[in-house]
């Protein structure tokens, strides 16, 4: 999926909030946010899991993750840059 695309696909739904994350290779520990995520993964790769199922998003992918949803991430070794949209 394209950026613009996505953007006004997010927009559509309600997401009022978009940022530009990047992270470096490693992981961060579990934890929850309080909005709801849609993120295009721009470059790179990111390892999400819930609960016992983890599933990688490269590069085009899409993830979302509900509000106060407990995840892991991982990064890969070139690390992860991905535009969120949030509400």
């Amino acid at each position: 999926m394209q950026r613009e695309a996505f953007t006004e696909a997010l927009a559509k739904e309600g997401f009022t909030e978009f940022v530009t994350v990047q992270y470096e290779a490693g992981a961060r520990e579990e934890h929850a946010h309080p909005f709801e995520a849609k993120a295009l993964i721009l470059a790179g790769e990111i390892y999400i899991r819930v609960g016992d199922e983890e599933r990688l998003y490269k590069t085009g992918d899409v993830f979302h993750l509900p509000a106060n949803m407990t995840h892991t991430e991982r990064y890969g070794p070139q690390g992860v840059t991905f535009l969120a949209g949030r509400k």
